[in-house]
């Protein structure tokens, strides 16, 4: 499924910016893209420009994006952040995320027709400026069918309280948690919502 958008009141401020953020990713695009890691799920031509890896800011691809940087700093607790680019007849393989409490945004910088991307059993094509969120746990695929390069802001941030499959809760984090304190994940769902409820209504 995809979430209904005004679930993130700081998604308004990136589809009003998106052009802002595509001029800055064409600034990097011959500097920093790196073939993504996990070959074995495309065929090709996948490549991406971090910004965020695990929580971790990437100082030099941020401050070489400063506008986009300040975007992400309006998003609680960034897991992952990069512009993700698929060559032409690019196909990324039917696969599935781990369950780390996180939901996946994707903002379409440039695309054309002939770009799609299935979640379940629903298949949308990417509209340069249109976001829309998922659960990566749940099955999705990716097909670049045009003649140009897809590429999208993607942008993991923890919602625990709207994914699929609860993350599991690690011996070590919680004992660090009962030390500490644990920091207080966002509440994205609306008291007494069902995740069926919460499902983007396209016209």
């Amino acid at each position: 499924m995809f979430y209904d958008k005004t679930l993130f009141p700081w998604l308004g401020a990136f589809e009003a910016n998106w052009e802002t953020i595509r001029e800055e990713m064409l600034a990097a695009r011959g500097d920093g893209f790196l073939p993504y890691v996990e070959r074995h799920l495309y065929n090709f031509g996948w490549s991406v420009y971090g910004l965020y890896a695990w929580g971790i800011r990437l100082d030099v691809h941020c401050e070489a994006c400063p506008r986009t940087s300040a975007l992400l700093d309006t998003i609680p607790g960034v897991f992952t952040a990069g512009f993700s680019r698929l060559d032409p007849m690019t196909h990324i393989r039917a696969h599935r995320g781990g369950p780390e409490g996180v939901l996946r945004l994707h903002l379409p910088l440039i695309s054309a027709e002939g770009a799609t991307f299935r979640v379940a059993e629903e298949t949308r094509p990417w509209i340069e400026g249109e976001a829309f969120v998922f659960d990566d746990c749940l099955e999705h695929e990716a097909w670049n069918r045009s003649d140009v390069p897809r590429v999208v802001l993607l942008v993991d941030f923890p919602a625990p309280d709207l994914v699929h499959i609860p993350p599991p809760r690690k011996r070590v984090k919680r004992a660090v948690d009962a030390i500490f304190g644990a920091p207080r994940p966002p509440r994205y769902r609306p008291d007494g919502a069902a995740l069926a409820d919460l499902r983007e209504r396209r016209a």
